[in-house]
């Protein structure tokens, strides 16, 4: 399995070279250089694929004019070099205008400057076969930038290094999600063991498991996946207004969740808490410093979240503590539980990936707009981006997914940064099953853990599967379209395989009715024994 995994993923590797939209602008003036963003459209302008290979132009500057006309300027007087324009607005000229005069005063590049954010330049096929000379949009603020730096005549070479659709971020992101399902699973399982046994629960302090959640009834299952919906919807409509709150949220949420995490690592490695006396209570020095740690990091991602460069490594440590102690704080009661609720929530992203762009104005998926925020257009999967009219803007990004810069576009991040990205449900939601099958494992005393083992390898599988179809498509996947039905599909099967379907699907010895009463069975805080009953 593991070779034929690696192979398909060889495929894909050599295969998925893509048209690059980005480029660079390398301006010089003897020794002295510096190199900008661009824009461009590989199907309409040829661009050198390296600097080396790049053709030198001196460069003209017509900022003071938007070229939509020849004006004062003869035939043939750029003859060879770049020229740097206004970009204006459509009711002025249109982009291929501009390029038509340039062709018609000799200009052998069109550098078309931007106070606005950039997409892809486009123009009808009629046009398209008029225009010979390459043309890119850049930034106004570059250009300024470049007549301060060269302070007179520049020389200018346009390239554009091959992007390779596979890049080894996608590994990577592949690692961290299965280390981060697994070991949130293998956690769970370690507090139900620790829960028979009478033990405390390894990640906090005693009496830690009084704030654990089970979901047991359908009921409740069915309002969960509607309250994700109108949040989802809320913050579609509100964004500006909501994404501060939730960002406020997850400070708080994800240091409670590292705290909960680096105890339960401390109390494994048997560290001592070192409790302090002073008068009649006591405190432990250990707390305190993890809660001071913890608190110092949720606040230092609050305040330098919008920092692309290197806060996305503490964005994924946080992230990480937060799905960890998600998958083991809430757990689901048995497999009927599992089936409704990862089935709903596989419906859930579908429709807000796929069928939500026919209803939204601008064609963009709901699911897409709120995990990356409405300006992230140089993150977005099927690039169709907007870079910055500005490369100091940041914008409000909701922290809801794991990111990690794509390596091999590094050159083009002058642009903007571009991510591989997963979402946070994409790996707790799976990952509760997965928590479910080993506690499993732990109520029929299964040495080998066949059902934890086997639901991670389908995980595993699942979110090769999905990177694949997303190579292969050039496209954003709802990662649950996948990873629903191998984890859903593997864990009955090896349930049936073993002859243990019905108690699978029954889960624990007794179910709780609800949080004031006692649970049906009278043994129920003796322990679990190896043969489940329905209640």
């Amino acid at each position: 399995m593991a070779a034929k995994l690696w192979i398909i993923l060889s495929v894909v590797f050599l295969s998925s070279q893509s048209e690059c939209q980005e480029a660079v602008l390398h301006v010089s003036k003897g020794y002295l250089s510096k190199e900008y963003c661009l824009v461009y459209n590989s199907s309409l302008s040829n661009i050198s694929d390296s600097l080396s290979n790049a053709v030198r132009y001196q460069l003209v500057n017509l900022t003071s004019t938007l070229l939509c006309d020849p004006g004062s300027l003869k035939q043939n007087s750029l003859l060879g070099k770049a020229v740097v324009v206004l970009r204006g607005t459509v009711r002025d000229c249109a982009l291929s205008q501009k390029a038509r005069v340039a062709q018609y005063l000799g200009a052998a590049v069109l550098l078309i400057a931007s106070t606005d954010p950039m997409g892809i330049p486009s123009v009808n096929v009629t046009e398209s076969e008029k225009v010979t000379i390459p043309f890119a949009l850049m930034r106004f603020q570059d250009f300024m930038d470049a007549q301060k730096v060269f302070a007179g005549e520049m020389e200018v070479q346009l390239y554009a290094l091959p992007v390779l659709a596979f890049d080894c971020s996608i590994l990577l992101m592949l690692a961290l999600a299965i280390f981060t399902v697994a070991m949130g699973g293998f956690w769970s399982g370690a507090a139900e063991r620790a829960k028979q046994s009478g033990a405390a629960v390894s990640g906090g302090e005693d009496g830690a498991d009084s704030g654990d959640l089970s979901l047991y009834s359908p009921l409740k299952v069915l309002l969960f996946v509607l309250l994700m919906c109108v949040m989802l919807v809320l913050m579609y409509f509100f964004y500006k207004w909501l994404v501060y709150v939730v960002i406020v949220i997850f400070c708080l949420a994800s240091a409670t969740a590292l705290y909960s995490c680096l105890d339960g690592i401390m109390n494994a490695v048997g560290c001592s808490k070192f409790s302090v006396s002073c008068g009649e209570r006591s405190c432990s020095v250990r707390s305190l410093l993890l809660t001071s740690v913890c608190i110092t990091l949720a606040v230092i991602w609050g305040v330098y979240r919008n920092e692309d460069r290197w806060i996305w490594i503490l964005q994924d440590l946080l992230g990480v503590a937060f799905c960890l102690n998600f998958m083991k704080t809430i757990t689901l009661s048995n497999y009927k539980i599992c089936i409704i609720l990862l089935s709903l929530l596989l419906v859930y992203d579908v429709f807000f990936v796929f069928i939500t762009p026919f209803f939204t104005p601008n064609g963009e998926s709901i699911m897409v707009q709120v995990a990356l925020g409405p300006g992230a257009g140089g993150e977005k999967t099927n690039g169709d981006f907007m870079v910055p009219a500005d490369s100091s803007t940041s914008y409000e990004k909701l922290p809801v997914v794991m990111r990690i810069p794509r390596l091999s576009a590094w050159v083009q991040n002058l642009c903007v940064m571009q991510f591989s990205i997963l979402g946070y449900g994409d790996i707790i939601i799976p990952g509760m099953l997965v928590a479910y099958c080993h506690r499993f494992d732990v109520w029929t005393n299964s040495s080998k853990r066949i059902y934890f083992t086997c639901c991670t390898i389908a995980y595993s599988v699942g979110l090769v599967v999905t990177f694949v179809v997303m190579l292969l498509s050039k496209m954003g996947q709802p990662a649950l379209l996948y990873l629903v039905p191998f984890t859903l599909i593997t864990s009955a099967v090896v349930a049936c395989v073993r002859k243990e379907f019905k108690q699978f699907w029954a889960g624990t010895t007794y179910q709780v009715l609800d949080s004031s009463r006692d649970p049906l069975s009278s043994d129920g805080e003796a322990g679990y024994s190896r043969e489940v009953r329905k209640c």
